[in-house]
Protein backbone atom coordinates (compact mmCIF):
# COMPACT_ATOMS: atom_id res chain seq x y z
CA UNK A 1 0.00 0.00 0.00
CA UNK A 2 1.29 3.36 -0.63
CA UNK A 3 2.65 5.56 2.18
CA UNK A 4 1.57 9.49 2.37
CA UNK A 5 3.10 12.15 3.49
CA UNK A 6 1.06 15.24 4.44
CA UNK A 7 2.83 18.47 3.13
CA UNK A 8 2.37 20.58 5.89
CA UNK A 9 3.01 24.03 4.48
CA UNK A 10 0.15 23.84 1.63
CA UNK A 11 -2.07 21.02 4.11
CA UNK A 12 -4.24 21.91 7.05
CA UNK A 13 -4.12 25.47 6.72
CA UNK A 14 -7.41 25.92 8.47
CA UNK A 15 -5.08 26.09 11.79
CA UNK A 16 -1.60 27.40 12.66
CA UNK A 17 1.39 25.95 11.40
CA UNK A 18 2.74 24.17 14.65
CA UNK A 19 -0.71 22.85 15.28
CA UNK A 20 -0.61 21.23 11.19
CA UNK A 21 1.14 18.19 12.68
CA UNK A 22 -1.29 17.01 15.33
CA UNK A 23 -3.72 18.03 12.58
CA UNK A 24 -1.87 15.44 9.96
CA UNK A 25 -1.68 12.82 12.58
CA UNK A 26 -5.61 12.81 13.39
CA UNK A 27 -6.68 11.81 9.81
CA UNK A 28 -4.14 8.82 9.90
CA UNK A 29 -0.81 10.26 8.09
CA UNK A 30 2.70 8.99 9.43
CA UNK A 31 5.03 11.37 6.89
CA UNK A 32 4.62 14.80 6.60
CA UNK A 33 6.60 17.16 4.26
CA UNK A 34 7.39 21.12 5.06
CA UNK A 35 8.49 23.15 1.90
CA UNK A 36 11.09 25.23 4.23
CA UNK A 37 11.06 24.79 7.52
CA UNK A 38 13.31 27.47 8.67
CA UNK A 39 11.09 29.96 10.31
CA UNK A 40 10.90 27.67 12.72
CA UNK A 41 13.34 26.53 15.38
CA UNK A 42 14.47 22.53 14.98
CA UNK A 43 14.02 21.82 18.24
CA UNK A 44 10.30 22.76 18.12
CA UNK A 45 9.78 21.21 14.67
CA UNK A 46 11.06 17.88 16.50
CA UNK A 47 9.16 18.07 19.34
CA UNK A 48 5.93 17.81 16.91
CA UNK A 49 7.35 14.85 15.03
CA UNK A 50 8.46 12.95 18.03
CA UNK A 51 5.31 13.90 20.24
CA UNK A 52 2.86 12.89 16.95
CA UNK A 53 4.82 10.10 16.01
CA UNK A 54 5.30 11.43 12.33
CA UNK A 55 8.39 10.95 10.24
CA UNK A 56 10.03 13.89 8.39
CA UNK A 57 10.70 12.90 4.90
CA UNK A 58 11.44 15.94 2.99
CA UNK A 59 11.92 19.48 2.85
CA UNK A 60 13.70 22.03 0.57
CA UNK A 61 17.14 23.61 0.42
CA UNK A 62 17.12 27.41 1.48
CA UNK A 63 15.54 29.32 -1.68
CA UNK A 64 17.64 32.75 -1.91
CA UNK A 65 15.45 35.92 -1.76
CA UNK A 66 12.03 33.93 -2.83
CA UNK A 67 10.35 38.30 -2.72
CA UNK A 68 12.42 38.73 -5.50
CA UNK A 69 11.77 35.66 -7.49
CA UNK A 70 14.97 33.34 -6.33
CA UNK A 71 13.54 29.60 -6.66
CA UNK A 72 16.86 28.26 -5.04
CA UNK A 73 20.34 28.98 -6.06
CA UNK A 74 22.15 25.28 -7.67
CA UNK A 75 21.94 26.50 -11.17
CA UNK A 76 22.92 30.09 -10.31
CA UNK A 77 27.10 30.84 -11.29
CA UNK A 78 28.79 33.29 -8.83
CA UNK A 79 26.46 31.99 -6.01
CA UNK A 80 28.42 28.92 -5.25
CA UNK A 81 29.60 29.72 -2.17
CA UNK A 82 26.10 30.96 -0.55
CA UNK A 83 24.93 27.71 -1.94
CA UNK A 84 27.49 25.72 -0.03
CA UNK A 85 26.70 27.83 3.05
CA UNK A 86 22.34 26.66 2.66
CA UNK A 87 23.71 23.26 2.98
CA UNK A 88 25.24 24.00 6.00
CA UNK A 89 21.68 25.42 7.61
CA UNK A 90 19.61 22.76 5.67
CA UNK A 91 22.19 19.87 7.47
CA UNK A 92 21.60 21.71 10.73
CA UNK A 93 18.01 20.94 10.13
CA UNK A 94 18.10 17.88 8.62
CA UNK A 95 19.82 16.08 11.53
CA UNK A 96 17.83 17.52 14.54
CA UNK A 97 14.84 16.20 12.23
CA UNK A 98 16.17 12.85 11.42
CA UNK A 99 14.97 13.95 7.67
CA UNK A 100 16.64 11.34 5.14
CA UNK A 101 15.85 13.35 1.82
CA UNK A 102 15.92 16.13 0.67
CA UNK A 103 14.99 18.00 -2.33
CA UNK A 104 17.82 20.59 -4.10
CA UNK A 105 15.78 23.53 -6.06
CA UNK A 106 17.39 24.12 -9.03
CA UNK A 107 16.63 28.49 -9.43
CA UNK A 108 15.63 30.36 -11.99
CA UNK A 109 18.74 31.28 -14.30
CA UNK A 110 18.79 35.27 -15.10
CA UNK A 111 18.97 36.35 -18.23
CA UNK A 112 22.57 37.03 -18.75
CA UNK A 113 23.83 32.87 -17.80
CA UNK A 114 24.22 31.10 -20.85
CA UNK A 115 22.54 27.21 -20.61
CA UNK A 116 25.64 25.66 -20.44
CA UNK A 117 26.86 28.12 -17.47
CA UNK A 118 23.29 27.04 -16.04
CA UNK A 119 24.06 23.46 -16.37
CA UNK A 120 27.72 22.94 -15.13
CA UNK A 121 26.72 25.57 -12.14
CA UNK A 122 24.00 23.06 -11.54
CA UNK A 123 26.63 19.34 -11.91
CA UNK A 124 29.09 20.50 -9.59
CA UNK A 125 26.36 22.16 -7.31
CA UNK A 126 24.75 18.94 -7.33
CA UNK A 127 28.03 16.87 -6.86
CA UNK A 128 28.88 19.14 -4.01
CA UNK A 129 25.55 18.71 -1.89
CA UNK A 130 25.80 14.64 -2.93
CA UNK A 131 29.17 14.50 -1.06
CA UNK A 132 28.34 16.37 1.84
CA UNK A 133 25.12 14.95 1.96
CA UNK A 134 26.91 11.67 2.06
CA UNK A 135 28.57 11.86 5.31
CA UNK A 136 24.97 12.20 6.87
CA UNK A 137 23.36 9.32 5.29
CA UNK A 138 20.87 11.98 3.25
CA UNK A 139 19.79 11.64 -0.37
CA UNK A 140 20.03 14.85 -2.80
CA UNK A 141 16.51 14.55 -5.09
CA UNK A 142 15.67 16.55 -8.24
CA UNK A 143 12.43 17.68 -9.29
CA UNK A 144 11.19 19.13 -12.61
CA UNK A 145 8.74 21.74 -12.18
CA UNK A 146 6.56 23.12 -15.05
CA UNK A 147 6.99 26.58 -15.96
CA UNK A 148 3.11 28.06 -15.54
CA UNK A 149 3.99 27.15 -11.74
CA UNK A 150 7.54 28.60 -12.12
CA UNK A 151 8.33 30.55 -14.94
CA UNK A 152 11.99 29.84 -16.26
CA UNK A 153 12.63 27.42 -13.75
CA UNK A 154 15.98 25.67 -14.94
CA UNK A 155 15.00 21.83 -14.42
CA UNK A 156 11.36 20.93 -16.56
CA UNK A 157 11.74 17.96 -17.65
CA UNK A 158 12.32 14.55 -16.68
CA UNK A 159 14.61 13.51 -19.48
CA UNK A 160 16.36 16.52 -18.45
CA UNK A 161 16.47 15.46 -14.89
CA UNK A 162 17.86 11.66 -15.94
CA UNK A 163 20.70 12.97 -17.99
CA UNK A 164 21.71 15.32 -14.66
CA UNK A 165 21.61 12.49 -12.65
CA UNK A 166 24.08 10.76 -15.24
CA UNK A 167 26.18 13.24 -15.29
CA UNK A 168 26.64 13.87 -11.94
CA UNK A 169 27.35 10.41 -11.35
CA UNK A 170 26.84 10.38 -7.44
CA UNK A 171 25.05 7.38 -5.65
CA UNK A 172 22.60 9.99 -2.94
CA UNK A 173 20.91 11.13 -6.11
CA UNK A 174 17.78 10.42 -7.20
CA UNK A 175 14.82 12.25 -8.88
CA UNK A 176 11.57 13.29 -7.38
CA UNK A 177 9.15 12.57 -9.41
CA UNK A 178 5.91 15.02 -8.96
CA UNK A 179 3.18 13.70 -10.80
CA UNK A 180 1.44 17.10 -11.27
CA UNK A 181 4.03 19.19 -12.62
CA UNK A 182 5.23 15.82 -14.87
CA UNK A 183 1.26 15.90 -16.36
CA UNK A 184 1.29 19.45 -17.34
CA UNK A 185 4.53 19.60 -18.65
CA UNK A 186 4.60 15.65 -20.40
CA UNK A 187 1.62 14.44 -20.10
CA UNK A 188 1.70 10.22 -20.27
CA UNK A 189 2.50 10.09 -16.18
CA UNK A 190 2.38 6.23 -16.12
CA UNK A 191 4.63 5.98 -18.90
CA UNK A 192 6.79 7.84 -17.48
CA UNK A 193 6.92 6.09 -14.44
CA UNK A 194 7.74 3.00 -15.94
CA UNK A 195 10.58 4.51 -17.68
CA UNK A 196 12.54 5.89 -15.13
CA UNK A 197 11.47 3.99 -12.22
CA UNK A 198 14.88 3.11 -11.36
CA UNK A 199 16.35 6.53 -11.01
CA UNK A 200 12.79 7.56 -8.48
CA UNK A 201 13.31 7.68 -4.89
CA UNK A 202 10.12 9.97 -4.35
CA UNK A 203 6.32 11.20 -6.09
CA UNK A 204 4.49 14.13 -4.91
CA UNK A 205 0.70 14.17 -6.19
CA UNK A 206 -1.53 16.73 -6.70
CA UNK A 207 -4.37 17.39 -9.38
CA UNK A 208 -4.30 18.80 -12.48
CA UNK A 209 -6.18 21.28 -13.10
CA UNK A 210 -6.05 23.35 -10.24
CA UNK A 211 -3.34 21.33 -7.75
CA UNK A 212 -5.86 20.67 -5.89
CA UNK A 213 -7.11 16.96 -4.24
CA UNK A 214 -5.33 14.12 -6.46
CA UNK A 215 -9.28 12.82 -6.98
CA UNK A 216 -9.78 15.98 -9.13
CA UNK A 217 -8.85 16.84 -12.48
CA UNK A 218 -8.04 14.31 -15.07
CA UNK A 219 -4.86 11.93 -13.57
CA UNK A 220 -5.87 8.57 -12.42
CA UNK A 221 -4.34 8.32 -9.47
CA UNK A 222 -5.66 4.93 -8.25
CA UNK A 223 -4.57 3.19 -11.22
CA UNK A 224 -0.90 4.78 -10.62
CA UNK A 225 -0.77 3.93 -6.98
CA UNK A 226 -1.64 0.38 -8.25
CA UNK A 227 1.29 0.86 -10.88
CA UNK A 228 3.37 2.23 -8.12
CA UNK A 229 2.87 -0.57 -5.22
CA UNK A 230 3.32 -3.63 -8.63
CA UNK A 231 7.09 -1.80 -9.38
CA UNK A 232 7.91 -2.41 -5.76
CA UNK A 233 8.39 0.78 -4.42
CA UNK A 234 9.42 1.42 -0.77
CA UNK A 235 8.80 5.10 -0.80
CA UNK A 236 6.77 7.96 0.18
CA UNK A 237 4.16 9.99 -2.08
CA UNK A 238 4.30 13.55 -0.99
CA UNK A 239 0.40 15.10 -0.63
CA UNK A 240 1.88 18.39 -1.99
CA UNK A 241 -1.91 20.27 -3.05
CA UNK A 242 -3.82 22.79 -2.17
CA UNK A 243 -6.73 21.89 -0.70
CA UNK A 244 -10.07 23.18 -2.27
CA UNK A 245 -11.56 23.52 1.27
CA UNK A 246 -11.49 22.18 4.69
CA UNK A 247 -8.59 19.61 4.88
CA UNK A 248 -10.11 16.69 6.62
CA UNK A 249 -13.31 17.42 3.94
CA UNK A 250 -11.37 16.91 0.77
CA UNK A 251 -9.51 13.59 2.15
CA UNK A 252 -12.15 10.96 0.91
CA UNK A 253 -9.28 10.39 -2.23
CA UNK A 254 -7.22 9.22 0.42
CA UNK A 255 -9.59 6.37 2.55
CA UNK A 256 -8.79 2.84 1.03
CA UNK A 257 -5.51 3.80 2.23
CA UNK A 258 -6.41 4.62 6.05
CA UNK A 259 -6.22 8.24 6.39
CA UNK A 260 -9.52 10.44 6.27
Amino acid sequence: MPRFAANLTMMFNEVAFLDRFAAAARAGFKGVEILFPYDFPSDVLAEKLQRYDLQQVLFNTPAGNWQAGERGLACLPGREAEFEDSLEILLAYADVLDCKQIHMLAGVPPPECSPHQAKETYINNLRKAAGICRRHGITVLIEPINHGDMPGYFLHHQAQAIELLQLAGEVNIALQMDIYHCQITEGCPANLIRENFSHIGHFQIAGVPGRHEPDTGVIDYPALFDLIDGLNYGGWIGCEYHPAAQTEAGLGWAAPYAIG
